[in-house]
């Protein structure tokens, strides 16, 4: 049916779907915890999950795990041992693995950092957000400026080379000093990957309904040109809309995600996309709320729906997620990965390049620096 198309590599994400507080700009699955985690209920559903799932694996070997939330640093190290000897039982992983768990960096949660490496967690994600006071306290962060500071530290005596440090920017009243300060923190640490991205008001979060005052286009513009300055001379590259790295140091896991590749989601509200020998790509999303979630171990009904994507909707999928990253991905990977021939939206690429927002190296899918200003109107000539 799709004879051009193969199965692309594949990785798996977990969710952890509670944190300490809800935070007013956060619109993903998370749910305020009250007591403890109920931490061996939770990897029994997860396990049962993952092993109604293991069909759609084909034989490959995970290329990398993402332990996401949430706040997944709220679990112990005893959950993650047990979660990933029986990860490893059931599944094979690549030599190169990229194991990544989020964390908080609450003094609470950064004890456990040595534990979680000797586990074999490679990869640490700081959610930082902002070092300046104001800013976390607006932001409803649950850590203060030196408990984030402490973090790094703790992450980085535990034995992790690989760190992220998010942070956002265009934060209420922010100027550009301080979104600049906020960057240099981490760069004098030595921190080789930084998710630097805007904020934005989501509906169904508590700044959507009541939206806090924003710097105005100007100095978000000052912003974003300041910042991404700061960073490329201090040699991090922009490889992502929001995601700078030094070469060697790209995030795996989001690649996979952005070069179109499969991946597993097991968890409360976690998703999944995945390619079958037939030709066919699905997209899965299982139960959100924790508790039907956990209760769904019983009688299995882990997802909630699914949804195949048809031949007319390949292209605009495959390009909103490979034309994020900066150098695009290769040409054949559009054939590979959606099994239509790069032939079919040649025409439209074509047009693209000759008004400057397309590159015209053949061997390459991706768009100019003005064409990534500019993404979502590229997008709309692929829908």
């Amino acid at each position: 049916m799709y004879p051009l198309l193969k199965l692309p590599p594949l990785s798996l994400y977990v969710h952890v779907p509670w944190c300490v507080r809800k935070c007013p700009y956060c619109d993903f699955n998370s749910h305020q915890l009250t007591g403890d985690a109920p931490e061996l209920a939770y990897l029994d559903a997860l396990l049962a999950d993952l092993q109604q799932d293991l069909p759609q694996i084909q034989g490959r070997p995970l290329t990398s795990i993402f332990i996401g939330g949430g706040t997944p640093s709220l679990l112990s190290a005893h959950f993650y041992q047990a979660l990933f000897t029986r990860l490893q039982a059931v599944l094979k992983l690549s030599p190169e693995c990229e194991i990544t768990l989020e964390a908080n960096p609450s003094s609470f949660e950064y004890a456990r950092f040595a534990a979680y490496r000797q586990l074999g967690i490679n990869r640490l994600s700081l959610g930082v957000q902002s070092f300046a006071p104001e800013h976390l306290h607006i932001l409803g962060r649950v850590h203060d400026r030196a408990q984030a500071l402490a973090a790094i530290e703790q992450a980085q005596k535990a034995g992790f080379d690989r760190i992220n440090v998010d942070l956002m920017h265009g934060l209420p009243q922010q100027t550009p000093q301080q979104a600049l300060a906020d960057l240099r923190i981490p760069l004098s640490f030595g921190i080789r990957h930084i998710s630097w991205y805007q904020l934005t008001l989501e509906p169904n979060t508590h700044f959507y309904h009541q939206p806090p005052r924003l710097p105005d286009e100007d100095t978000l513009a000052d912003i974003q040109e300041a910042g991404q300055a700061l960073l490329q001379e201090c040699g991090l590259h922009q490889y992502e809309v929001s995601a700078f790295a030094y070469p060697g140091q790209e995030a795996r896991h989001n690649l996979n995600y952005w070069q179109f590749g499969d991946y597993l989601g097991i968890g409360a509200g976690a998703h999944s996309k995945c390619t079958y020998p037939d030709g066919h790509i699905v997209r899965r999303w299982k139960t959100r709320q924790p508790q039907a979630y956990l209760q769904h171990q019983a009688d299995g009904r882990f997802c909630a729906g699914e949804q195949s994507i048809t031949t007319e909707e390949r292209p605009f999928e495959f390009l909103m997620n490979a034309l994020r990253l900066t150098q695009g991905v290769p040409s054949q990977y559009f054939a590979q990965r959606t099994g239509i021939p790069l032939s079919q939206i040649q025409p439209v690429l074509d047009q693209l390049a000759g008004q400057g927002l397309m590159r015209t190296d053949p061997e390459i899918l991706a768009t100019t620096p003005l064409g990534l200003r500019y993404l979502n109107q590229v997008l709309e000539h692929f829908l």
